[in-house]
């Protein structure tokens, strides 16, 4: 039996795509300055494209990981998302990942997302061919290579990671095949974790991968400052959208029907704060990491013994956007290391 892969745990931090080209460069330096593994930028529907800011990240940067989370097939074909990732690869000197998904609110925009896991599993070979020099064509499900089909350039590396995103088995299956990580996007409960974790390690024995070969990150709104009480105020009106996602979607969670019913009808009249306010302690927590600096840390720690290699944490970050992203740097993410300290966990 192939024995399995140890994973050093990673911590990170994601960005919304809302910003100005010197508030990246700005946030991006004091990320790397601050000891994180990584940055992401979203990419969610009426946002910026991550890739500016992922290129301007990379100017301003030597060390960080980069990438999109996620980007999805239908909103833009394989061949593009091979490109894009090609370019933050050769403007990063090699540092980049991309990120996949089959997107989220794009029936607002009348985009349909038919067979999102067959289009997922072609966006992975299409690049992949593409990033490799493979012009020898791909019939896939949904996409699909025309034979001679190749960049007109050649990309600085033949291959980088690949995470998905997703929250079910079938995915799950999928990217025990196919993928380096897998996200579970809106994420902070261990038990979801616990159960992604099975769900990945079992697809990878059985693709003839060994157990831990994909990476499993948990990925969420994240708020912290001192005044913990504000923290999580600020958090619901934060997660409120998320959870309207993804709350049926954690087999873990029972949430109440009703509740959620009146969460939906509350974000989709642009009332965040009120849906927010609806959510009781229980249900923040299995959806937003916030409160004090201890509190945070702690959760990230409960994170990662349910088994996630990766740590990332989402925006709004705190009260404001930079102080946030200081207080995890110097509060929350020394506490993490130190008790992963001796363990092996941390790089």
């Amino acid at each position: 039996m192939t024995p399995p892969v140890a994973r050093p745990v990673r911590v990170t931090v994601a960005l919304q795509s809302d910003k100005t080209v010197a508030d990246y460069a700005a946030l991006a330096t004091a990320v790397e300055r601050l000891g994180f593994d990584g940055l992401s930028v979203y990419a969610d529907l009426g946002f910026q494209p991550p890739l500016p800011a992922l290129l301007t990240a990379a100017a301003s940067t030597q060390r960080l990981t980069l990438g999109p989370a996620c980007l999805n097939p239908y909103l833009t074909h394989p061949v593009e998302i091979a490109g894009q990732v090609a370019a933050l690869d050769e403007a990063s000197g090699g540092r980049s990942y991309l990120g996949l998904a089959r997107g989220s609110w794009l029936d607002r925009v009348g985009v349909r997302q038919d067979r999102p896991l067959a289009a997922l599993a072609d966006t992975v070979e299409i690049v992949r061919r593409l990033l490799a020099g493979d012009d020898s064509g791909y019939i896939g499900t949904v996409h699909s290579l025309p034979a001679g089909a190749a960049l007109h350039y050649r990309p600085l590396r033949p291959a980088v990671d690949v995470l998905l995103g997703t929250w079910g088995p079938r995915g799950a299956r999928l990217a025990g095949r196919v993928a380096d990580e897998v996200k579970i996007g809106g994420s902070a409960n261990p038990d979801m974790v616990r159960l992604m974790r099975s769900w990945v390690d079992d697809a990878a024995v059985a693709a003839g991968r060994p157990a831990g070969a994909v990476g499993v990150v948990a990925g969420a709104v994240t708020v912290v400052d001192d005044d913990g009480a504000t923290a999580r105020r600020v958090a619901r009106r934060e997660v409120a959208m998320y959870v309207d996602v993804v709350a049926g979607l954690d087999p873990t969670v029972e949430a109440d029907p009703e509740l959620l019913r009146r969460l939906h009808g509350l974000v989709a009249a642009g009332d965040a704060e009120d849906a927010g306010a609806l959510l009781p302690d229980d249900v923040l927590d299995r959806f937003a990491l916030a409160g004090t600096p201890a509190a945070v840390a702690a959760r990230t720690l409960e994170l990662v013994e349910a088994g996630a290699t990766r740590v990332e944490y989402g925006t709004p970050h705190g009260l404001t956007g930079p102080g946030g992203i200081d207080l995890l740097g110097t509060a929350v993410l020394p506490a993490v290391r130190d008790a992963l300290a001796g363990t092996g966990a941390v790089a």
